[in-house]
This record gives C-alpha cells, structure tokens and sequence, in this order.
C-alpha cells in the first residue's frame, strides 16, 4: 500500500502578499465578479464607479457640478472640477492603500469611499492607469500598467480649471476582452444624477442631470403606471420618493452618500417599516406589510458620516444602530406627506384596501390548491429534480438549473443526459394558461401553473428559488414560441423579479445538423448551415431538427454541458412590459393580427 506524503507546513509555506499583489490575486474581494461587461455587476462597472464617486464626493461637498466621462472601447476618461487632489500626494491617494482625505470629516462629511481603497483597486486591475490633478494653475500626476509606477508628471496647467483627470483600460489579464455596454453606463450615470439634483454629467457628449432628484427616479420607473403623483420629501440627510402602481411586486431602490446599494441593508428595512406604521397611523388601521407595500415603488438615499457596508464594492449598508431613529423618522415624514397630500392619500389607502380584499380571496383559493395537490401526490409529478439546489442566502449552488419542456419525448431525451446533481426537468402538459390578463388567484386554480410555482420554490416569496438559473427549453417552431411567450408573460406578469435578479434565460439548441462521413456539424441559423454545407462539400446530409425530442439523447448532452447556449431574458424597461403584455399576449386580437400582416407585407416587399 502506498502512503500519500503530506505536504510540510513550515515557515516557508506563509506568504505576506504587497496591497497591490493583494488587489490582482483576490479581485472578486474588491470588486466583486469579473466578467466581461456584458452583465451590469460586472467589475469593469465597479471600476468605473469607483472612480465617479469620488467626483460625486466633491459634488456633495459643494465643489464641481459637472462631470467628464468619456468610453472609447476598454478605455475610459473621467474629468471632474473639483479641489483636485493636493499635488504633493497624486502618487499615494491613487496607488498606496488605506491613504486619502476621507478619513477627515473635516473634508468630506459624507463619503462613499472611506477605506482608502477604491481607486487603488482600479490602478492595481488597470493594464495602463494615468491621473492628473490640476490646482492654481500647475498639475501633477502620474502613469502606472498594471499598478506598477512607470512615471511621475508634473507642470504649468494655466489653461486648465481645477479637478481631477484619471484615464485607465482594464487588465485583459484580470477580465480578457471587455466591452463597456452603453445601456448599463447611461443607467449609473442616470442613478447619479438622480442621486444629486443639480449635477451635471456629460458621456460620450450627451448631458445628464436631474432637478427632481430621487423624484425623477420613482417618475421614470413608474411612467404611466401610478396611481397618484409620486409623493417626495428631501433634507440635507434623508430624500424619498414613493408611489403605488397596478404591479403585483414591490419595488424599491436604496442608496448611501450617492452609493446605490443595490442589496438595500438597514437604511431600506427601515424605510420599509416606517412606510407601514405611518400608513397604519394615518389611516387607523393594523395593515399587514405587504399589503401596504405591494405595487408600491419607492426610493430612499440617505446620507452618513461613517457608513458600514459588508463588502468593498458597498451592495448593502450594515449600520444597525441608525434603524430605530431612521424607523422614526421616516414614519414622521410619510405621514406628513400623506396629511398634506389627502387625494394622493386617499388613492393610495383604496389601492391597500384592494389588496387586503384580494388577500384575504387569495387565502380560501390558496388552501383549496394545497389540499388538492396533497390529494394528489406529495410531490410534484411533472419535476424531475436534481441533488443540489440553489441558496441565494447562503450564496450556494450556483450552477443549479430547471430546463422547462413540452412534451415527454423533449424531456425524455434531456433526462438521459442531463447531470442529476445539478439540472431538473419540469414537463409542460401541453400549453400553459395565458395569464395576461388575469388575477393571481388564476395560478391557484391551474394546476401546471401552480406546480411549476411550486417547482420553483417561489410561492411565498423568490427569495427561497431553488434553481439559480429556469431554463425555457421549448422547440424551435411556432407552437414552441408561443409556449415561451406564454412562460414569459407568466413570469413578467406574477414574478418580475425572477426576470429582473437575471435567472430567466432560454435554451438555444440546433436547428440543423449538417455530416458527412468524417465530421458532424450542428448550426443554430440557416447562415451556419450554409457555410457547413460549404465546407463539407457535396454528399453532406442536412438534418432539420422541429423539435427537441428528435434530438437523441447521445446528442442533447453536447447542448445542455458547460458550453451550453443561453440568451439571459433581459428588460430594457420596466415600465413598458404591461404594455408589450397587454399588446402581444392580450385580447386585442384584432390589432394584433393588423401589426403581424403589416409587418409581413413590409418584411415581404423590402
């Protein structure tokens, strides 16, 4: 028997690794995840960000109302005309950590950046980082790759006015290729203004700014969908921004000293809560939560002097002890808001009292489907599960998925290759109920409907999904697109969130199979199958796959591996999907048919 020799734990095995060596190995510490800039939390935004805030520092603190932001391919240019940084430490406050003027509330009062990291982070994951601080007419800066100090700059600016110029391209050797997307940078750079009314930001040449502040925020999102004018409070430290809508889920947006806190923390429980007790105060009543704040959209920023995030890219505030006096406080200012605004407060409390009625409705429908499915079986006959399910809590069981097919011989063949531990099935029984324009009772009373709920574990709330990611695996022709509308307009209309957090994607599978006697090529679009046809020349067979049962299961594994092609269900804007709702899956029948023969003539004669 051979004995495996055990690794020597010594002196020599203890590494102390520089700040910078710090920074470049345990990235996803400083900015969270890497990728490549096609999801909006990826760390090419994180970096970008980092270097805004501290412009929108200098704002805060009443210096400089316009800010420069310039992206041409990976490189980005931020100017700003603030203090500028003092000549004499360019070189520290952009590469040494834990160094900077924010530890001294005497200079900035209410940071976002208070550990001296953030821009030292973005240096050290920079392939080439150059700053230039320009004061009373002379400048000094300095270039770095990679972190490193290649040179220092310093001169007469005359012509320059006061600030801050930073220039940087993300490593290729961190995040490869990276592409900045234009929607996802209009999106923060229009949180900012929102954020600080009054701020001017140009990108790329186009002016954004806001006068209402978290106002024009709560307008924008809701559109035409409020029941009444967005109600609107803000002082030095405190700014909301609420109103109720026609939508099933909640909506919130929080923030801190500009910071959006995209995980909320205890500045938006609180907020919350103080929403609820005003309410009950103003109306004398004993409301429960979510009947107050279902299809409510809110927004509240507040300002601190020492905020406490838990983690460096600052998703989520963890100072406990303001949530009693901001509870206070919020309470006192929703319901005087609400006695100063009685039409807008008699709207709202109709809206609630509508939700308590469909509640307490929901309840006897709710027990009726429970009993029955108890009846019935005590799981669900239509999953096949996997072993290991996802935590979003714990932050577990990433690579977890539930593939959604119609019919027994697509899931027949996905269940012979399929990986147990990480992928389920749900089968469809035929097409699911057209819930566009029904209640949520409707998912109670049909039972696919209520089975797949079920499946995914989002009955009570998405927070316990048990599946990261819900695959729609449907056939490529027309009764599979209408299946896959019909799942969408099921998760857009009851489930929102599930579709916003980026677990809704759909399973592209090939439409062609394009051999010869030495090689096999699958093609997702006729384009591909005619170059494969090209390239195998003559005596190639053309197969064309109508459904996902004709895949045979030896086959299907190779479109369902690590290499699998998914298109993420992504919305642009959230307040046109009951519009885009009512007008493809709704009873506008006619209208409907008028836009499809029109667009087919169009497409025809072009």
């Amino acid at each position: 028997m051979t004995v495996s020799k055990q690794p020597v734990y010594d002196e020599s095995k203890i590494k102390t690794l520089s700040s910078l060596e710090h920074i470049r190995k345990r990235t996803g510490m400083y900015i969270g995840r890497v990728g490549d800039g096609s999801n909006y939390d990826d760390g090419i935004y994180v970096l970008l960000k980092e270097v805004i805030d501290n412009a929108i520092d200098e704002f805060i603190m009443g210096h400089g109302k316009r800010v420069m932001v310039n992206i041409e391919g990976p490189k980005v240019t931020v100017r700003d005309y603030g203090r500028g940084i003092p000549l004499g430490k360019v070189v520290e406050c952009v590469s040494r950590i834990n160094t900077g003027a924010k530890y001294n509330d005497e200079v900035f009062q209410f940071s976002v950046g208070l550990n001296g990291v953030g821009t030292k982070a973005v240096n050290a994951l920079s392939k080439q980082f150059t700053v230039k601080s320009y004061r009373e007419g002379k400048y000094a800066g300095a270039i770095f790759e990679r972190g490193e100090l290649i040179k220092e700059l310093q001169g007469k600016a005359s012509e320059e006015k006061d600030g801050t110029w930073i220039e940087f391209e993300p490593d290729t050797e961190i995040f490869g290729p990276v592409d900045f997307r234009q929607e996802h940078v209009t999106q923060r750079v229009h949180l900012y203004t929102c954020l600080n009314a009054g701020l001017k930001i140009v990108y790329n040449g186009e002016e954004y700014m806001s006068e209402g502040g978290l106002l024009d925020l709560v307008r924008e999102d809701v559109d035409n969908e409020a029941l009444y004018e967005p109600l609107h409070h803000q002082s030095k430290t405190l700014e909301i921004a609420f109103t109720h809508t026609q939508r099933f889920n909640e909506t919130f947006f929080s923030f801190v000293n500009g910071q959006f806190t995209s995980d909320g923390g205890t500045h938006l429980s609180a907020f919350r809560e103080g929403l609820l007790k005003a309410f009950n105060e103003f109306a004398k009543q004993k409301y429960e939560g979510d009947d107050v704040r279902e299809s409510l959209v809110g927004a509240i920023a507040i300002r601190l002097k020492e905020p406490v995030f838990e983690s460096q890219t600052k998703n989520k505030l963890g100072n406990t002890e303001l949530r009693g006096d901001l509870v206070a406080q919020v309470k006192e200012v929703v319901a005087d808001l609400l006695h100063r605004n009685p039409q807008a407060a008699e709207k709202a409390l109709l809206k609630i009292e509508e939700t308590v009625k469909l509640r307490r409705e929901l309840q006897s429908v709710k027990k009726l489907a429970r009993e029955r499915s108890r009846a019935t079986t005590i799981r669900v006959p239509q999953l096949k599960d996997c072993k290991k399910h996802y935590d979003r809590k714990r932050q577990k069981g990433e690579e977890s998925m539930i593939f959604i097919t119609e019919g027994l011989s697509a899931a027949g063949s996905i269940v012979s290759c399929r990986n147990v531990n990480t992928q389920a099935i749900f089968t469809l029984r035929g097409k699911p109920l057209n819930v566009c324009d029904l209640h949520r009772d409707a998912i109670y009373k049909n039972e696919e409907l209520y089975n797949l709920m079920r499946s995914l574990n989002i009955e009570e709330s998405i927070e316990r999904l048990r599946y990261n990611k819900v695959i729609l695996a449907t056939d490529a022709d027309v009764d599979g697109l209408h299946i896959r509308n019909l799942l969408l307009t099921f998760f857009l209309r009851f489930f929102e969130p599930l579709v916003n957090e980026n677990h809704v994607h759909i399973l592209e599978t090939p439409l062609f199979r394009v051999r010869n006697t030495k090689k096999t090529t699958y093609c997702y679009s006729e384009a591909e199958r005619d170059s494969a046809m090209k390239e195998l020349a003559r005596g190639c067979e053309v197969t064309r796959f109508k459904g996902l049962g004709e895949i045979s299961p030896h086959e299907f594994k190779n479109f369902i591996n690590d290499d699998m092609r998914l298109t993420p269900v992504c919305v642009e804007n959230q307040h046109h999907i009951p519009l885009l709702l009512d007008f493809y899956m709704g009873k506008n029948t006619q209208e409907r048919r008028s836009y499809i023969m029109n667009s087919l003539v169009v497409e025809a004669t072009s």
